[in-house]
């Protein structure tokens, strides 16, 4: 367990979700995972919390119409929302949602990396985001998918002060940590996915939730009508399984049984970009 009063500059510090079926999401999510889910927020269109033993975990609201598919969205935090967004269009990204506030919790914006990959930013005021990564229900790996896997590392590291390490550099399996500046481990990765995505499958970040046994969490799923896309199976860092919720909006849940080690041909980490970053980054909406 790893419990974060502050998250470091970049950091993901908050997740929620976006979707067709509000009451359906609290239904299945309060199943699986135990959480409890708090009244929705009139003030914020309805956006609620989801807690576990007092201290929220994840945010969820009804999606707009038009806004399509179901989707979790990642934020990464940062100091100074308005001066990150004009270091991300000087960089190669498009901002979609300007700089807000809400209320005083803190600073929301939402931009597109050169990618095509969303990623939300979260200036905090009264509010810091998740509090606890690294046990059972909470949020514990963020992994951007992308097919611009050097143009969006340069993006990241330059905008948000990234340090990152190689992780690996074969051309069938380039991938990237992205590391804490505390020296706490990783935070996120990074995947060049241009020959895994699908065709037409957008660029994307995806999180990932701990549980203290994938097995039972993937059975949870299909009983609180999910679906399972990949049945768990052991990887270096934990039993991974990946699901759907009752939605189908796609989420990953693993079983940690060690920390995150780098390997030993990880580089050493890469500092950020000439001059540094511009300002923090941030995640978490109301």
């Amino acid at each position: 367990m790893t419990t974060r009063a502050n998250h470091p500059a970049g950091a993901p510090c908050w997740v929620d979700l976006s979707t067709s079926d509000a009451g359906g999401a609290r239904r299945f999510y309060t199943s699986v995972f135990g959480w409890e889910a708090e009244d929705p927020n009139p003030e914020f269109g309805g956006y609620f919390y989801f807690t576990r033993r007092g201290a929220r975990t994840a945010g969820c609201m009804a999606a707009m119409p038009t806004a399509g598919a179901d989707i979790w969205s990642v934020y990464l935090d940062v100091e100074d929302a308005e001066q990150t967004l004009e270091a991300v269009a000087a960089h190669g990204g498009q901002v979609v949602v300007p700089a807000m506030a809400v209320g005083d919790l803190g600073v929301m914006a939402v931009v597109v990396d050169p990618g095509g990959a969303a990623i939300g930013l979260w200036q905090p005021r009264s509010f810091a985001g998740f509090a606890v990564t690294g046990e059972h229900a909470a949020p514990g790996w963020f992994e951007l998918h992308t097919r611009d896997y050097d143009a969006v590392l340069r993006f990241y590291t330059t905008v948000f002060g990234w340090q990152i390490a190689t992780v690996g550099d074969d051309p069938r399996f380039r991938d990237t940590a992205v590391l804490d500046p505390r020296g706490d481990g990783r935070l996120a990765g990074v995947m060049d996915a241009a020959a895994a995505l699908p065709e037409g499958a957008p660029a994307h970040w995806s999180v990932y939730f701990w549980v203290d046994d994938a097995d039972d969490a993937a059975a949870a799923v299909e009983a609180a009508g999910g679906s399972v896309s990949m049945a768990p199976v052991d990887t270096p860092y934990g039993r991974l399984a990946t699901a759907a919720d009752a939605q189908g909006r796609p989420s990953g849940s693993w079983r940690p049984t060690r920390p995150y080690p780098l390997p030993p041909e990880a580089r050493p980490p890469c500092a950020a970009g000439p001059g540094g970053p511009p300002g923090r980054t941030g995640g978490g909406r109301p």
